[in-house]
């Protein structure tokens, strides 16, 4: 019986034994099975890392060329006459805004009261990271000179402006102002009653020199025996200063007066308009922008197209830093209002697209100093 029990309790402890190890070994198993990692998972989760990372990726890459494509920023400092001159500032503003709306990119501008607001202008437009500041106007000449210097990481242009030794991050455009201005000279000169002109100028430098010079040359080959009453208003921005000077001018006799005085103009403008005279307008066409019927023509010169040409060479990769461009009556950038054809007779139109064309051939050399004037007609 003992050895029956023996037998029982030793077959006991051999089962307990085979339960035990089978337990362990399911436990083995049920845990490999859920946490062990084979070569195809392991494949499995490192393709979906990779795919991950290049959604990121693309994502990051698309993000940067979208700021690329947008981010293209051109901004401007006017000169003393304001955004609302109705002349320069106003037509490059324009030319900035048009670039905006077709070429996608960033357009500001900030206004200079003063000669000493130039620096500080030019200074914060570079903070804000602007990729081409342009400033307005010839007197801005040696601002903009300065801050091309000193900071050659940014690109610069000046309208008016052209220099000697221009550096590589620095562009200037000029035009051939005499050019349209001696055919508004020549449109005064047939048109006068009077044989009495006028012309009053901003300030006097090179570029309203290329205006008054080809003004002259155009009045006096229309009419020889014109006089020529001119003043300068030693300001593009004193709508006061041009009424007085215009109103003292039309009272010496004159009956059309020629501007290029910026905002200044404006006064010349309603001075026509309160005594009963004629004005022609520079830079737009004064009479489609102000609806006055005294603006019998302007001498047009195309600030907004220059800026935009060069906002469009800038998108598309292209600067022509280190250089100076020109622009005439060749190039479509200058030329006498459209509306001219509403107070302007007929004949005389059919003469000035004659003359419009030897200048373009060089027949007609048209003085731009007052030194080339003297030489070519005299002061007769």
């Amino acid at each position: 019986m003992k050895k029956v029990l023996s037998i029982i309790v030793m077959l006991t402890m051999v089962f307990t034994l085979l339960l035990t190890g089978c337990g362990e070994k399911k436990e083995e198993d049920t845990i490999g099975q859920g946490n062990e990692v084979t070569d195809d998972q392991e494949s499995d989760a490192d393709s979906q890392e990779d795919i991950n990372d290049t959604e990121d990726n693309n994502t990051e890459n698309n993000q940067d060329e979208a700021q690329d494509n947008g981010s293209l920023k051109i901004c401007m400092v006017t000169d003393t006459g304001g955004i609302n001159d109705q002349s320069f500032n106003q037509s490059a503003w324009e030319g900035l805004e048009r670039a905006q709306k077709d070429l996608g990119i960033t357009a500001e501008f900030l206004e200079s009261t003063q000669e000493s607001d130039y620096d500080p202008n030019l200074e914060t437009l570079y903070d804000q990271g602007n990729d081409l500041i342009w400033g307005i106007g010839y007197l801005m000449a040696d601002a903009v000179y300065k801050a091309a210097e000193t900071n050659p990481d940014r690109k610069y242009a000046t309208i008016d402006s052209k220099y000697e030794e221009p550096l590589d991050n620095l562009l200037g455009v000029t035009f051939s102002e005499q050019e349209p201005s001696f055919l508004v000279g020549y449109i005064a000169g047939k048109m006068t009653k009077t044989n009495n002109v006028g012309f009053v100028g901003g300030e006097e430098f090179d570029v309203i020199w290329r205006f008054e010079s080809g003004y002259r040359a155009g009045v006096k080959t229309a009419n020889p025996d014109a006089k020529i009453q001119i003043q300068y208003a030693n300001s593009f921005g004193d709508t006061a200063k041009g009424k007085a000077i215009a109103n003292s001018m039309y009272q010496n006799g004159a009956d059309i007066i020629f501007h290029a005085a910026g905002y200044t103009g404006v006064g010349v403008i309603e001075s026509a308009e309160e005594n009963g005279k004629y004005v022609i307008g520079v830079d737009k066409d004064q009479r489609a922008q102000l609806g006055k019927k005294a603006i019998i023509t302007s001498a047009v010169k195309r600030v907004d197209q220059a800026i935009y040409m060069v906002a469009e060479d800038l998108k598309n990769g292209k600067f022509d830093g280190g250089t100076n461009k020109n622009y005439g009556l060749s190039d479509g950038a200058v030329g006498i209002a459209p509306t001219s054809a509403e107070a302007v007779p007929e004949d005389i139109l059919e003469e000035v697209a004659k003359l419009e064309e030897d200048i373009k051939s060089g027949k007609i050399v048209v003085p731009k100093t007052r030194e080339e004037y003297d030489e070519l007609y005299g002061d007769k």
